[in-house]
């Protein structure tokens, strides 16, 4: 017979304890990228909502920003970091494959001998992670979680392709994940389509862009980021409502519910076109950061999360659904309540 081995002590409950943002110094309105991609404000602004985005300079890592927010998220919380059992980083724009950019920013921290680990699913990947980290939480095997959402995807831009310039930004946001009096954080609603990855993807690997190097030197075309707009828009706008209805039904919470929506912030005609499909109340706050922060991808939610809470147009323990989908393609929703600011 085998000999029995003890699990961890499980928790009932778990929440978003605490939320922090790091928003690039640069501003970098339409104005500045028009004249290269042959477009205007008006285009920009009629496609996409967005009017500016910030852009990370040489000094603002992926490390750096990402240690920004954590620092305010921990506060917000009210937990020290050496509380942080585990540490998991969303990200689709780490240049390096290790080590991990959660084990550097855990150090960062001034955190030791703690887990950690990043997480790749695109514009998903913070969703992923969030409910990754409230598993660890609710089986016990970590109290408290940091969950970070970072990019520098103007890094992958080419500043001349005009389906992408305009879209993608930088920026970190972080929670803390743990116990809660009553759950807080809904059973997620998840899946990919791998069959789909031409709709946004990395255009070369660096295998093939090392022999390009080889071959043609300073004639080799770096990889960018790509995107056929047109696929995702379909995608989006005609499948993502069945994965806000799942998460909606696990978490047994009817959409007239609910206080929030902060879908990614993608584009904002997705955005309407969800709210229109859900029906939503009036009464529902609707996210709109992509407005002044552009798509940042795996940090797009949470840094949406703590604009509505920054102004006002929600409140700390709202109830709110969070919707994530992107490269992969994939997608990832939950309902949460809100937590606090720093």
């Amino acid at each position: 017979m085998p000999t029995p081995i003890a699990t961890a002590v499980p928790i009932t409950h778990t929440g978003i304890l605490g939320l922090g943002v790091y928003r690039p110094r640069r501003v970098v309105p339409n104005a500045e990228i028009v004249e290269a991609i042959d477009s205007s404000d008006e285009w920009i602004k009629t496609r996409s909502g967005i009017a500016a985005r910030h852009w990370a300079d040489d000094t603002e890592t992926i490390v750096g920003m990402s240690a920004a927010a954590a620092r305010d998220a921990l506060t917000a919380a009210g937990i020290a970091a050496e509380q942080i059992d585990a540490v998991i980083l969303a990200t689709s724009s780490q240049m390096v494959l290790g080590p991990s950019a959660g084990a550097v920013v855990a150090t960062e921290l001034g955190m030791h001998d703690t887990a950690a680990y990043d997480i790749s699913a695109g514009c998903a990947g913070f969703c992923y992670a969030l409910a990754d980290a409230a598993n660890l939480v609710r089986a016990g095997q970590a109290r408290h979680v940091l969950v970070i959402g970072v990019e520098r995807l103007s890094d992958l831009l080419d500043t001349d392709d005009r389906t992408c310039a305009f879209i993608f930004a930088d920026g970190a946001g972080a929670v803390v994940v743990g116990p809660a009096e009553q759950e807080g954080i809904g059973p997620v609603a998840w899946g990919s389509d791998g069959s789909r990855t031409s709709a946004i993807k990395q255009d070369k690997d660096f295998a093939v862009y090392f022999a390009e190097v080889a071959e043609k030197g300073a004639d080799a075309v770096r990889p960018y980021i790509r995107m056929n707009g047109t696929e995702v828009f379909r995608w989006a706008v005609t499948f993502l409502e069945k994965a806000c209805r799942a998460a909606l039904a696990n978490a047994g919470v009817s959409a007239d519910a609910l206080d929030a929506f902060v879908p990614h912030q993608a584009n904002s005609r997705i955005t309407d076109a969800l709210v229109r499909t859900l029906d939503l109340p009036d009464s529902v706050a609707i996210a709109r950061d992509i407005a002044e922060t552009g798509n940042t991808s795996a940090a797009s939610i949470p840094m949406a999360m703590e604009q509505l809470l920054r102004t006002g147009a929600a409140q700390p323990g709202d109830t709110a659904l969070l919707l994530g989908f992107g490269a992969g393609l994939a997608y990832a929703g939950q309902v949460v309540h809100l937590p606090p600011i720093a």
